[in-house]
């Protein structure tokens, strides 16, 4: 039943997702006691005497709960309810356990007493691995910046097949060497130990693979905020369509505004290639914590963009369906307060629709 998240290949999971200027401090890791096991084990009698549960994510709420099997159903118990039944403090063993099986919840889909936490809760580490493809981007962008930090005007490059293709030039590869034995002057470790330079810049773009791996992630998103856009032109006179589409494509344009500044931040803070080799363990923990943060929003989309995903520009009879289900997973995350009051109004008003549209 324990599943981790592989090859960036994003598992569902229901928490609301917050804004990225809100809470990108609160995903700071805190440090861990060390006297708590890296498996999911409870101390109370209540854990240890039911065979048939599981923990996850409620799809109602977004949020943790814990599933008893029954006979003829399922019972779902919420976190703080199980608190106050069992007397369990927030400060006991069983209640941090709880705290850590609500954040591991994050990275995995479903848990069991006696799983192991992802390695995201009991470390900085992450429980899936990027391609061998996004951590040769990675690296290409860091060695281009080493290169036009030689000739005075540094630069960082994210696209990937232009990254590769300057990669792969001859004159390109003289420079980078030149540019690490600079570097390595430059740090005042001498030239000599270019390979220290080497090692860092290796060491930093495993960690920029992740960022590459959800960069491409997010081309996903991108992809479906232009299927939404052709499909609002090709119904331009379906009024009963429109009336969805339209508030659609302005909160996916927001949601997308919203994901695009992580990678901005990230960008930025590794603008600057001598200084981020000069303070290597501040910069790992900042794009650690940006991975975890952005690798959980996306984890959310997965339902969505696997709808979108074989859709194509064409005139159907699941387009007003599609429609309806992308709004109501939009608009709760990303509608203004002020524009929410009427939202569920219109969802259901475009479900009588249907039956008036013309194909």
């Amino acid at each position: 039943m324990f599943q981790w998240i592989e090859d960036a290949n994003i598992l569902p999971w229901g928490t609301r997702g917050s804004r990225w200027g809100e809470s990108m401090g609160s995903e700071i890791k805190k440090d861990r006691d060390e006297g708590l096991p890296t498996t999911i084990v409870f101390e109370h009698k209540f854990f240890t005497s039911l065979q048939k549960m599981y923990f996850r994510i409620s799809e109602q709420t977004g949020d943790p709960v814990l599933v008893i099997k029954l006979s003829t159903y399922d019972a779902t118990l919420s976190f703080p309810g199980i608190k106050r039944e069992f007397l369990i403090a927030d400060d006991s063993r069983d209640g941090r356990m709880l705290a850590l099986v609500a954040e591991a919840l994050g990275f995995v889909k479903v848990l069991q007493v006696g799983d192991p936490l992802p390695r995201e809760v009991i470390s900085t580490e992450a429980s899936w691995e990027p391609s061998s493809r996004h951590f040769q981007v990675a690296y290409n962008r860091l060695t281009m910046q080493m290169v036009t930090w030689l000739s005075g005007d540094e630069t960082v490059i994210n696209n990937p097949d232009e990254l590769m293709q300057l990669a792969g030039d001859p004159i390109t590869q003289r420079k980078v060497r030149t540019a690490f034995e600079e570097a390595a002057e430059k740090m005042g470790i001498g030239r000599d130990r270019k390979q220290d330079v080497i090692e860092h810049i290796e060491s930093l773009a495993k960690e920029l693979a992740y960022i590459e791996a959800l960069r491409e992630r997010f081309g996903s998103i991108k992809e479906m905020e232009k299927k939404i856009q052709g499909l609002r032109r090709l119904y331009g006179h379906e009024r009963s369509l429109l009336e969805i589409a339209d508030p659609s494509a302005r909160l996916i344009q927001r949601a997308i505004r919203e994901f695009q500044n992580p990678f901005d931040e990230v960008d930025a803070q590794t603008g600057e290639i001598l200084a981020v080799l000069r303070n290597l363990d501040a910069q790992v923990k900042f794009i650690r914590r940006t991975r975890d943060f952005l690798f959980r929003r996306f984890a959310a989309w997965e339902d969505i963009l696997k709808e979108w995903a074989p859709v194509p520009i064409t005139r159907s009879a699941q387009t007003q369906e599609l429609f309806r289900s992308t709004y109501k997973f939009l608009a709760p995350r990303y509608m203004q307060v002020n524009e929410w009051v009427l939202a569920s109004k219109l969802i259901e008003s475009t479900k009588k629709k249907v039956a008036m549209m013309t194909w």
